[in-house]
């Protein structure tokens, strides 16, 4: 074997002067007594103006006293520091970072001396992981932002029959629920003064989740605000709807479409009008035997979603109601839940639960629903976004 081979001093000057790393052992005291030559690059110095120094001499007085402290206490408990990251600030406001091991230099009968370390670059990679944070933290408030605009796009009041009632003395009341999977929600709804006898409420689910689905309620609300007082025929309304969304939400690079259902309520008859666009059936709720069903049964009637196909029609729905009976309009986040098994709750055991809870103010009604789905779920939230708005008809409002 080369005497070379079996030299450590030529062994470990090799290993030195060829390592990418940053290499450096200090004394007792912290003072360099050996540099390698990755050091020297990095500090722009020979190994002759390094030894003796310390790191007050090289680096900001935050980092240097950092080492120090870090160092004196390896020295005192023998315990290494292994992968910590340090940021380095140089004097000339350079700031780089390392990934640093240090651990205690014995001698030959095992007293510390001192310490040695060895410093990897890492500073692409946490520039890179802190400009990744920041863009995070921008698009949190920008998200955060987007939330407290969409609560905005939800009623804040509720119309009155006859104009100036109060809440109480109203014959008809409304009611909404919104809960959001995640800070923001596909799901939007309305309430609508259309005359002095007629309310039209608007509910609709946009494909998806996030952002994208968020900006899709945006672009219909403010379709709906255009155009919810021109036509109370629903089917119209709704193929006006379809056609202005198509060329908005159908695109190359995106693919967005809507279910909705657009309902007229008139206080003065009970007449109920609607159309479905590929969206739940709504609940009819019926003072009369306290029960629940369906507000429509003909599947002919339920239209395609919307910005599916420019061609879509979709047919308006006439029914009535009685005082005291209630709609209920919701969207597929309410029984669209699985258990752990896969089941679904389903829209069947919906209708079971709105039948069991039938006699139910709006204000307990909702939360029953709710409940329902998360206990035969066995869970404390519902997976998606839930939307539900109903009416129920007090009084036959006089003309």
């Amino acid at each position: 074997m080369s005497t070379d081979l079996q030299d450590t001093g030529f062994l470990l000057k090799t290993f030195m002067e060829h390592m990418t790393d940053n290499i450096y052992f200090k004394d007792a005291q912290s003072r360099f007594v050996m540099v390698n030559k990755a050091f020297c690059d990095q500090t722009g110095l020979s190994a002759d103006q390094v030894v003796g120094k310390t790191d007050m001499d090289l680096f900001s007085e935050g980092h240097a006293r950092q080492a120090y402290a870090d160092e004196q206490r390896i020295i005192a408990t023998g315990k290494p520091l292994i992968g910590i990251e340090e940021k380095e600030t140089w004097q000339d406001g350079r700031i780089t970072w390392v990934s640093t091991t240090k651990m205690p230099l014995k001698n030959a009968d095992g007293k510390i001396i001192g310490t040695f370390g060895v410093s990897r670059d890492i500073t692409a990679h946490k520039e890179a992981e802190l400009q990744a944070a920041s863009y995070a933290e921008q698009m949190k408030e920008d998200i955060g932002m987007a939330a407290e605009l969409q609560k905005t796009f939800f009623p804040s009041s509720y119309p009155a029959f006859p104009e100036g009632a109060s809440p109480e003395d109203s014959r008809v009341e409304f009611l909404y629920h919104h809960h959001a999977s995640s800070w923001i929600s596909g799901d939007f709804c309305t309430i609508r003064k259309l005359s002095d006898s007629e309310t039209g409420i608007f509910i609709c689910d946009v494909m998806g989740h996030g952002m994208q689905a968020a900006l899709g309620t945006a672009f219909i609300r403010m379709l709906v605000q255009e155009n919810i007082d021109d036509d109370a025929d629903p089917g119209r309304f709704l193929g006006r709807m379809n056609k202005q969304l198509i060329p908005v939400l159908q695109k190359d690079s995106m693919f967005l479409y809507a279910t909705a259902c657009y309902v007229v309520f008139d206080a003065s008859t009970g007449r109920v009008r609607m159309a479905n666009a590929g969206h739940p059936v709504p609940l009819h709720f019926q003072t009369a035997g306290n029960t629940a069903d369906w507000l429509m049964d003909d599947n002919s009637l339920r239209g395609p979603a919307l910005a599916i196909t420019q061609e879509a029609q979709f047919k308006t729905f006439e029914s009535w109601l009685q005082p005291g009976d209630s709609i209920v309009m919701y969207t597929d986040g309410l029984y669209e839940v699985e258990r752990e098994d896969g089941q679904e709750f389903g829209e069947d055991r919906l209708l079971e639960a709105a039948q069991r809870c039938a006699a139910h103010p709006l204000t307990s009604l909702f939360p029953a629903l709710e409940n329902a789905a998360r206990q035969f779920t066995k869970k404390s939230e519902l997976d998606d976004d839930v939307c539900i708005v109903g009416l129920h008809y007090k009084r036959l409002l006089l003309s």
